[in-house]
């Protein structure tokens, strides 16, 4: 391992963490852990809430297009954004990096976008590991994982449990895959036979390795604003596994989802992926969010409010289903009209 290369990345990244620095935390690096201070935070009662997660495929992307600013971003977003559904402010995150040989400049880019990441969600940077391993990766490749840990007043916890028949189902616009589905997305490419250079076809302005490099949206700030209003039942992350498999996680037993369709604009991403790689409705709604990154559970009467307060935070918002009672042997999630709502 070149120590040398690794303390320089040390003491390129100091002043990224330092700069995520919040009310109970420094932001420091440098001991062998990192602290957090409930109390100077300002809770009384909480719940500690942990979430770890990494950014997949997305990665070789990254590596092939030498691209590394924005995977740090998708990594915090991939750990908060399941944080956040459960009612917790995100407090401090803490970074894992795996490398063949490390590169500086690319780490210190990981680590920016990291740093930013955790700008976006609120949280502080208070610690991590790098890890030179030659033999395990091979040449300029690395990997990620991240884990993160947030606060709620034990009061406050969003478990869904107050979810009732005629609640409506609020989707919160994504920025496009985030950090999902890469492996097909990468072989689609494959039997195309496109570069990441090329321009993008759904996306003709850039190449087709930025638009797939486009970060994942953090839904923190806007989602704890529209919690405090009181008119947020439940939220859903719609990550691994789209709707079929997020959606219901939130749902109590007897309750069931139902959309009338693909009721939102679908991003061209998503349309030309089911056109070019023959993937079928019910196959995008089950492997990507399809535009839709965080779906909220509200009560009729505080659907304006809280669209307001979304729309206000700059997110577009979308009613897309409501819920109803879950029939004997059926699905907690129903889509009418799947094929024929799907955008051409």
């Amino acid at each position: 391992m070149d120590i040398d290369a690794g303390n320089a990345l040390v003491e390129a990244i100091k002043p990224l963490a330092r700069a995520t620095a919040r009310s109970g935390a420094d932001a420091g690096l440098g001991g062998f852990g990192g602290f957090f201070d409930l109390k100077a935070a300002g809770f009384k009662d909480p719940l500690l809430v942990a979430a770890n997660d990494g950014v997949g495929t997305k990665l070789k992307v990254a590596i092939e297009v030498g691209r590394h600013d924005s995977v740090g971003i998708d990594l915090v977003a991939m750990c908060v954004n399941d944080l956040v559904v459960q009612g917790a402010e995100p407090l401090f995150f803490l970074d894992y990096y795996a490398t063949g040989r490390l590169d500086v400049a690319a780490g210190q880019a990981v680590i920016a976008g990291i740093a930013e990441g955790c700008r976006q969600a609120g949280c502080a940077l208070i610690g991590g590991e790098t890890a030179e391993m030659p033999g395990l990766y091979e040449g300029a490749d690395y990997d990620l994982a991240g884990f993160a840990v947030g606060a709620v007043e034990r009061d406050a916890v969003v478990t869904g449990a107050e979810v009732a028949p005629g609640d409506l189902l609020l989707g919160i616009a994504s920025s496009g895959l985030h950090s999902n589905g890469y492996s097909l997305v990468r072989k689609v490419i494959e039997t195309l036979g496109l570069g990441y250079d090329a321009p993008s076809p759904f996306e003709p302005q850039q190449t087709l390795g930025e638009a797939l490099l486009v970060p994942t949206r953090i839904y923190v700030r806007p989602c704890l604003q529209a919690l405090a209003t009181g008119g947020v039942k439940a939220l859903a992350h719609i990550t691994g596994g789209g709707f079929p498999e997020n959606l219901p996680r939130v749902l109590p037993d007897g309750l069931a989802a139902r959309l009338p369709g693909i009721d939102w604009p679908v991003p061209p991403v998503f349309r030309w992926l089911a056109r070019a790689g023959g993937i079928p409705p019910a196959e995008m709604l089950r492997t990507f969010n399809c535009g839709i990154g965080m779906v909220m559970v509200v009560a009729p009467e505080s659907r304006a409010q809280v669209i307001e307060v979304l729309e206000r935070a700059g997110e577009q918002t979308f009613v897309i289903g409501a819920i109803e009672a879950r029939e004997s042997g059926k699905a907690a999630l129903h889509v009418e009209n799947l094929e024929s709502s799907w955008p051409a």
